[in-house]
């Protein structure tokens, strides 16, 4: 292997990391808040917690579909 392969191999890496770790922060951080506020709204309206937690496990999905991309996009980076 030549080193300019070795260079590229190693910005592949190195980019898919960088991207994986950078789209697994948002969603941790937004699910997260979404968990906090949902528990702080149950808390203060108990008779809602069914609607609230249909409403937040929504919500998470929804947050986790940016940590998919991420994924998706570092594959891209290493395969393609």
């Amino acid at each position: 292997m030549e080193i300019s392969e070795a260079i590229v191999q190693a910005a592949k890496y190195l980019g898919a990391g960088i991207c994986m770790g950078l789209a697994a922060i948002g969603p941790a951080i937004g699910e997260g808040n979404i968990g906090a506020h949902a528990m702080d709204a149950m808390a203060r309206q108990p008779e809602m917690a069914g609607n609230l937690r249909i409403s937040m496990i929504i919500a998470d999905a929804i947050a986790e579909t940016t940590g998919l991309y991420g994924l998706l996009i570092s594959f891209m980076i290493l395969f393609a």
